[in-house]
């Protein structure tokens, strides 16, 4: 379960981009896709409502002020709501046509809901006829259809089809490539739309950057320096490691401590000597806790980075790993950045930090709500009813012990009447 969800976590996807020319010769769309044995039967095209070449495409037309609305109106919306297969498919013409690659077909551009401008491009080709979503938008908007995959079972209608086709099935409507099944046609088709210059084979990822920087004071310092004439300076090497001062004042008013606290901040330029501020932002913890096990095997060893190379060969990887599956996509995936890192860098001779995993699952008990008070803790439940106004407790679902839904046990009461292990 763990490896399934970094694999769709990493979202490494084989495919193929191609570039969509603009109908009026100005500029091309490039997409990425992982179908392109439909490009055939592209017959719009879609692009995130976040993407910049929305507003773009729209400047100075008719449609631009309702492009406007509806940019607003999605930026909104909760990413993961609006791409679901429930979630109405929502779109506004651009009042601007491309071309499709292939065929040379006039194809018009909607900015659309359901595509996300953090995935891919940003923009889509869609293909109605065999994408759920791309079907439901045509619908709606009464968009052109073309079947490019014949069903071997039963010939597919524009007129009566009731859903798109999304099974394996032979290329029709695809020029040199009638008769082909659809998924041997995937190379052909990558090949021949990089022989005529409009596209090449690609790998994408789902996967994003990683922002390490926190606004907090507990943490490890970001070493660098930002300089009027210089810009963002490294700390040198041997000034470092920079430490977090001890006598700073924790207010609570929100940001980062350490940029109230002059005498951290304020600092000279490495390269050039001028007056410079440090930056005050930390590193994400788990910078820290992501390589922990590497440093305990060679904790006396001072040397930078810390790592003595002849313990790490004889103690790593690590042989048992006990932690929750929360840390699936978090610890237990950072921990593999880390190690890849220090290999690439010669510190370490693993590839992978753990051999075994086991994921200990989660303390559960059962929640109490009150109509008045909301969730109750235990002890504030007295046979079947809230201490605080006689009200019927109800007993929800068995979920993880939380503070929020106040269903946990005082661990000081468990220890006094069973001990501490």
């Amino acid at each position: 379960r763990v490896l399934t969800m970094q694999k769709n976590w990493i979202g490494k996807s084989h495919g193929c981009e191609a570039s969509f020319p603009m109908a009026d010769g100005k500029g091309k769309i490039k997409i990425f896709t992982t179908r392109q044995d439909t490009i055939f039967g592209a017959t719009f095209m879609l692009i995130a409502a976040e993407h910049p070449l929305v507003l773009d495409l729209s400047r100075g037309k008719g449609c631009e002020g309702t492009v406007r609305e509806f940019v607003e109106k999605i930026k909104k919306q909760d990413k993961k709501m609006r791409t679901s297969e429930y979630y109405e498919k929502e779109g506004v013409f651009l009042d601007t046509w491309c071309l499709n690659p292939v065929t040379g077909r006039k194809m018009p551009i909607y900015a659309a809901n359901f595509v996300l401008a953090d995935y891919g491009t940003g923009c889509v080709m869609a293909v109605p006829t065999h994408d759920q979503r791309d079907f439901e938008f045509a619908k709606k908007y009464n968009l052109p259809l073309i079947v490019v995959i014949q069903s071997p079972d039963r010939a597919l209608n524009i007129k009566t089809m009731a859903e798109a086709y999304t099974d394996e099935g032979i290329l029709v409507n695809s020029g040199p490539f009638d008769g082909m099944e659809n998924l041997k046609a995937q190379d052909a088709i990558a090949d021949h739309l990089e022989a005529i210059g409009r596209g090449k084979k690609t790998i994408q990822y789902r996967l994003r950057d990683w922002g390490i920087s926190r606004q907090r004071y507990w943490g490890a310092p970001i070493p660098m320096v930002i300089c009027e004439s210089c810009g963002t300076v490294p700390v040198p090497e041997s000034d470092l490691p920079v430490i977090l001062p001890r006598d700073i004042e924790l207010t609570g008013e929100g940001g980062s401590p350490l940029a109230r606290y002059r005498p951290f901040v304020e600092t000279t330029c490495p390269r050039c000597g001028k007056p410079a501020r440090r930056e005050t932002d930390t590193m994400d913890t788990f910078v820290e806790s992501s390589w922990y096990f590497d440093r305990f095997c060679s904790a006396n060893h001072d040397t930078t980075p810390g790592l003595d190379r002849k313990k790490l060969d004889y103690w790593m990887p690590v042989d048992q790993y006990i932690g929750g599956i929360e840390h699936a996509i978090l610890h237990l995936l950072y921990a593999r950045f880390f190690t890849k890192m220090l290999r690439d860098f010669g510190v370490l001779g693993v590839d992978e930090p753990f051999t075994n995993l086991l994921t200990q699952g989660m303390v559960c008990k059962e929640t109490m709500r009150c109509t008045e008070h909301g969730y109750l803790f235990p002890e504030e439940v007295r046979e079947a009813k809230c201490m605080h106004c006689d009200c019927a407790v109800t007993i929800g679902k068995t979920e993880k012990m939380s503070k929020s839904l106040k269903n946990v046990v005082d661990p000081d009461y468990l220890v006094k009447a069973y001990g501490a292990d």
